[in-house]
């Protein structure tokens, strides 16, 4: 292995029906490892073929039929860790493999929480909190080099967001989502890559809703998807990018893949 280490993440929104823009995200960008979020496919029917014939021989999966569903590519050889039930439900939300250099990544979909900010009201939004809570409290014992990536459905800070004031009440960017993961950050040595290489206030977007028209006329615009790692890793990364391009590209995800380069 080289001591070049190229991640991506990207949530994909259905990898099935997104299978030729992944492709060619694959063959332009070349990451060493590809980390998919809401991939909507059970296991059984993955299009694995595709990512092997452009060398994406090691494949980890936790899929589910339509819903949610994760997926780890990698050119470089790795092994499963573990798989954790944030959720509490069984739904494909995570896996968490090991590098052949000793690094764990972990590949999260953090559940969108609905769309009333009150767990009473809607208990989607509950269970995005605890989600988040669980994973604090894991992260919380975490003392290996770790990489951890994906769809954390909440965008942290003001900037974060196209219009802070107006979206303090929306799910995704309301204080207590904002506390909690803040708090997940503060539970460990977690670097947040993407405002590491991309200071605040910078605008920094990977989602844009499919409501909008010509998003790229209003930008109205979410930091939703992010890569973190422990400060051992954090301190032998040298770029990340947000491929904002790829949003314009046929049949889009929401989203857009976000890719980290290390130099280990």
């Amino acid at each position: 292995m080289s001591d070049s280490l190229k991640i991506a993440s990207w949530n994909i929104n259905s990898v099935r029906a997104r299978i030729e823009i992944v492709e060619r995200f694959l063959k332009e960008q070349q990451p060493d490892v590809l980390c998919l979020q809401e991939t909507k496919v059970e296991d059984a029917l993955f299009p694995a073929e595709m990512f092997r014939r452009l060398g994406y021989k090691h494949i980890l999966l936790s899929g589910q039929r339509m819903h949610h569903g994760v997926a780890t590519l990698s050119r470089i050889p790795m092994r499963e860790e573990l798989r954790f039930d944030w959720q509490a439900n069984g739904e494909a939300r995570h896996i968490g493999v090991r590098l052949e250099n000793g690094i764990r990544l972990e590949n999260v979909y953090v559940p969108a929480g609905g769309d009333i900010p009150d767990r009473d009201l809607n208990p989607k939004f509950g269970q995005k909190l605890d989600f988040i809570e669980r994973m604090t409290r894991w992260s919380e014992t975490v003392t290996c080099p770790t990489i951890m990536v994906g769809d954390f459905n909440v965008a942290p800070l003001e900037c974060d967001v196209w219009s802070h004031k107006q979206l303090l009440n929306v799910v995704s960017h309301t204080p207590i989502e904002v506390e909690a993961l803040t708090a997940l950050q503060a539970s460990n040595d977690w670097t947040d890559l993407g405002r590491h290489f991309h200071p605040a206030p910078q605008r920094l977007h990977t989602w844009w809703s499919y409501r909008s028209p010509d998003w790229t006329k209003n930008d109205r615009g979410r930091r939703l998807d992010h890569m973190w790692a422990t400060g051992d890793v954090a301190a032998q990364a040298v770029a990340h990018v947000v491929h904002e391009p790829c949003r314009n590209w046929e049949r889009p995800s929401d989203h857009v893949p976000l890719v980290t380069e290390f130099r280990l």
